[in-house]
């Protein structure tokens, strides 16, 4: 259950990708609150709409209904979502929603407070991390910063920067993208589809095991160690922008 009378203090750090939209207090927004306990969702919710009258909220009670909202096109500007829900294991949830839809923000909302697994958090692609013992204030000042492009932590826990899995003065990822060949960059736009390995051998008109090698490079030449950190990574650059980096042979 949410505690709403503590005031555990957080900082708030820029986050790497494009900020979204600022959003002010009282403002039009957006969200679903992902939770399998009930209680807490009514809690969280009521939290929000008191300090954002305006604030359209929904609902999900696991992953597989929150991803079904989130497919339905309507315009969604924060998931809240809880780390351990029935049928969950791990950061599982968490990469499953930033997979899927990488523009829209996470704010982790969760009764785990071991600095360790928050700093995990961030660096599966959460923008934020509260506690649920944290007071009211510090929730709507989390959901403040993260939609207006920051990234929350409580006060005393490491940024994303330093972060397990990040790796120290690695370069912006367009530097890292360009050093990618043109088909390795065809690659990485079809895995940003969510295409499988034998899709993009078919498309390309190429075998499985050399689709693998050029997945094998992108990894290492993007600095990450999986696919969901691809798309993670890669998240707010547009085709575009990656297209534009394209090597011409």
């Amino acid at each position: 259950m949410v505690g709403l009378t503590s005031s555990a203090p957080g900082v708030s750090l820029p986050r790497p990708d494009g900020a979204p939209t600022p959003v002010a207090e009282g403002s039009d927004m957006h969200l679903i609150i992902v939770d399998d306990h009930p209680l807490f969702r009514d809690a969280l919710s009521s939290a929000v709409r008191l300090a954002f009258p305006a604030a359209e909220v929904e609902e999900a009670d696991g992953i597989e209904s929150a991803c079904a909202a989130l497919s339905r096109g309507r315009s969604i500007d924060l998931t809240l979502l809880d780390l351990t829900m029935q049928g969950v294991n791990g950061f599982d949830g968490l990469i499953a929603i930033r997979t899927r839809f990488p523009r829209i923000p996470v704010l982790v909302v969760s009764g785990l407070d071991d600095p360790r697994i928050m700093r995990e958090a961030l660096a599966h692609g959460a923008a934020g991390f509260v506690p649920k013992a944290a007071g009211k204030p510090v929730l709507i000042r989390a959901i403040t910063d993260v939609l207006n492009g920051a990234v929350f932590v409580p006060e005393g826990v490491a940024g994303p920067a330093e972060a397990p899995g990040r790796k120290a003065g690695k370069a912006p990822i367009a530097e890292r993208i360009a050093e990618l060949t043109p088909q390795q960059v065809r690659v990485l736009l079809m895995i940003r589809q969510g295409k499988l390995n034998k899709q993009i051998a078919h498309e390309l008109g190429v075998g499985d095991s050399t689709v693998k090698a050029h997945v094998s490079e992108i990894l290492r030449k993007l600095g990450v160690i999986s696919r969901t950190q691809i798309v993670i990574e890669t998240a707010n650059l547009d085709y575009d922008h990656i297209l534009a980096g394209l090597p011409s042979s």
